[in-house]
């Protein structure tokens, strides 16, 4: 269902302290300094009534919605805010032809949509021929990278602005309003220890909801003496001693921690990589899905540098198979810790990627006629198998013959390093080269 709003609540003691102290103003909005400080885009933006189409793009609880609030309170134009799980195409459609109807009379429409990675392919499309013509002003907010979640049509057709996590010194100032809101905790005294708004600061991760809900629930729990309230270290310590991760399986975050726990791998940083794996774990991860990743990272990073990387990290992903979470959390943890450590070597994946591209540019290349298989007469007839060298019946089991397509002759894909177990096949390979320049007319013993 759509809303028709200048944002203008009732606050009521019954809403949650977090949207009764929600700020109107951009003077009494903290954090995103980057955006709203004196002379930055925002600040002016609003200041001028000059918003064009925005997507918002932040973690939680950082400002989106209450930036939309106070554009509303500072605009002149009609506002409307869409509901991504009620609002159907049809009804779309029909509000944007009255906000285009409405420009003809010289009325603006702005309209806010609250997590619009929510809407579906359709209803983004729906907007975007309004967007494009002007009819209307958007503004999204999201959680999730508009990257991957927003049409690229929509989103050329947007300005983003990137909401940061707030810092504990801005929760300790959103804290401290709160508390002097006349809308906070009206007819009671809440009295604090020095430490604790800072507490709840770093305990919030960055977020303004969570710690104004965690000063509520430490008000609302404190030891009351009519209408003085005060907050203990043992009742504040009972909200905050498990801090919540922010982590989606199948949003940006995701692909965050395990870009962060690959990239500590290959850098032999032991520490952060396990760091890395128990924030996967803790957020919910899939045991599997990271013990799928170790075993490309033993192949891809180390190689032949290290010989046992990839069957133990096969090993790893059959225990995880076997005993699950939270019992395989050490097996992982024994996989990411032997692959920091390992010898590093990319030289099978950098082997990989140039035969794919001589695959791709050279297309189908005719195997050479004398190791091609010859089961039928015909076959043989045509050549297939002539001059075919058989490599044990010489001593040093090399013969001279040509196995790669003569396009590529001298070709090299695989080039080892001198990491760890690498080195051995270095020396294996020199002595091979070594041993065709010394035999080049030599196809066997």
């Amino acid at each position: 269902m759509r809303q028709e709003s200048l944002f203008k609540p009732e606050r009521g003691t019954s809403s949650p302290l977090a949207y009764r102290v929600r700020p109107t103003t951009l003077d009494g909005f903290k954090g995103q300094d980057h955006l709203l400080g004196p002379g930055k885009l925002l600040r002016q933006l609003i200041a001028e009534d000059q918003i064009p189409s925005l997507i918002f793009w932040g973690p939680p609880g950082v400002g989106k919605t209450t930036l939309a609030e106070i554009i509303a309170q500072q605009t002149k134009s009609h506002f409307i805010t869409f509901s991504a799980v009620t609002t159907g195409i049809k009804e779309i459609r029909q509000i944007m032809d009255e906000a285009e109807a409405n420009r003809d009379f010289g009325e603006r429409t702005i309209v806010f949509i609250d997590e619009i990675h929510r809407f579906n392919k359709a209803q983004q499309d729906a907007f975007l021929p309004y967007v494009e013509r002007g009819s209307i002003t958007l503004i999204g907010a999201t959680t999730e990278n508009p990257s991957f979640e927003i049409n690229a049509a929509l989103l050329s057709r947007c300005k983003v602005l990137v909401l940061k996590e707030l810092t504990p010194a801005a929760l300790v100032e959103i804290l401290q309003s709160a508390l002097k809101n006349e809308n906070g905790f009206p007819k009671l005294t809440v009295h604090l220890q020095p430490d604790t708004l800072q507490l709840i600061a770093e305990f919030a991760n960055g977020d303004a909801r969570m710690a104004l809900n965690t000063l509520e629930m430490a008000v609302l729990n404190g030891e009351r003496d009519g209408e003085s309230v005060t907050v203990t270290a043992a009742g504040l310590h009972q909200l905050i001693n498990t801090k919540s991760l922010r982590y989606d399986k199948n949003g940006e975050e995701h692909y965050n921690l395990i870009s962060a726990l690959h990239k500590s791998m290959r850098n032999s940083d032991v520490d952060a990589a396990i760091y890395w794996l128990m924030r996967m774990l803790k957020g919910g991860e899939d045991p599997l899905y990271i013990a799928r990743r170790l075993i490309r990272f033993a192949s891809e990073d180390i190689g032949l540098a290290d010989r046992q990387a990839l069957p133990l990290a096969v090993a790893v992903y059959q225990a995880c198979q076997l005993i699950g979470m939270p019992e395989c959390d050490v097996n992982l943890t024994e996989a990411v810790a032997y692959l920091s450590l390992a010898p590093k070597s990319n030289a099978l994946y950098m082997a990989k990627a140039a035969a794919q591209a001589d695959v791709r540019a050279k297309g189908n290349l005719p195997v050479p006629l004398q190791i091609r298989n010859a089961p039928t007469k015909l076959m043989k007839d045509l050549g297939y198998g002539d001059d075919y060298q058989y490599a044990h019946d010489t001593a040093a089991k090399l013969t001279n013959m040509t196995t790669m397509p003569p396009e590529l002759a001298g070709q090299t894909y695989y080039e080892p390093t001198d990491q760890g177990q690498e080195k051995a096949w270095r020396q294996r390979l020199a002595a091979i080269k070594a041993w065709h320049a010394q035999h080049p007319d030599a196809p066997s013993d």
